[in-house]
């Protein structure tokens, strides 16, 4: 079995290379590439884009729902949808050291991913949020803590980061329930000089209270 990986506690989500180097120069450490509705090529050539950005920055990046791509083009990790490649596949496509997260919206969605292996759970959403097309219901800051009081009592230890229309001033109150981190895109690319900072900021404060 191998070691946990090191999961940050801040998620970028981005479809577009050069908002990614915004973030990373802004303190990002972490970027997940989500493409959509692009040729093959298009998506490898924002891939390869992006991750010698990340690669100059120190940073990771997460190749969104293309298991293929993320071996082809050597990033650190890919993260699954909950239609699309299972976590176990995708474990087996490319090995025991690759990062592979999964999409989850509910209890069930966490157990699958955390028995076959995932290395960190994005779950969500936690409000309407338009970057996300056939958008899971809404949990709210009461869904997430229930799913979370749940996962304890059942001794499920996966990080669990919160996605889905995620605002600075939403940290506090979410972190608590037991979350490991968030994910954000649309409030990053509005102003990454100043909310990634910001973002951090909360993060370490709620775990410095925590």
């Amino acid at each position: 079995m191998s070691l946990p990986k090191p999961i940050s506690t801040l998620h970028y989500i981005t479809d577009r290379p050069e908002r990614a180097e915004r973030a990373c120069r802004a303190g990002i450490d972490w970027v997940q590439l989500r493409v959509k509705k692009h040729a093959y090529a298009e998506w490898k050539a924002r891939a390869l884009d992006t991750l010698a950005i990340c690669r100059a920055f120190g940073a990771r990046l997460v190749i969104n729902d293309n298991v293929a791509l993320a071996g082809e083009v050597g990033a650190d990790g890919v993260h699954v949808g909950l239609t699309d490649m299972p976590v176990a596949d995708a474990r087996r496509l490319l090995g025991s050291s690759m990062i592979i997260g999964g999409t989850a919206n509910t209890l069930d969605d966490i157990r699958r991913h955390y028995e076959t292996g995932a290395d960190y759970v994005g779950l969500g959403p936690y409000r309407f949020t338009t970057t996300k097309e056939k958008l899971s219901p809404i949990l709210g800051l009461a869904g997430y803590d229930r799913i979370l009081t749940a996962c304890r009592h059942e001794d499920i230890s996966v990080p669990i980061i919160a996605i889905g229309g995620l605002d600075v001033a939403d940290v506090p109150n979410l972190m608590p329930v037991g979350l490991h981190g968030i994910a954000v895109s649309s409030a990053i690319s509005r102003d990454p000089d100043r909310q990634v900072p910001a973002f951090q900021q909360a993060l370490r404060t709620d775990l410095l209270i925590g």
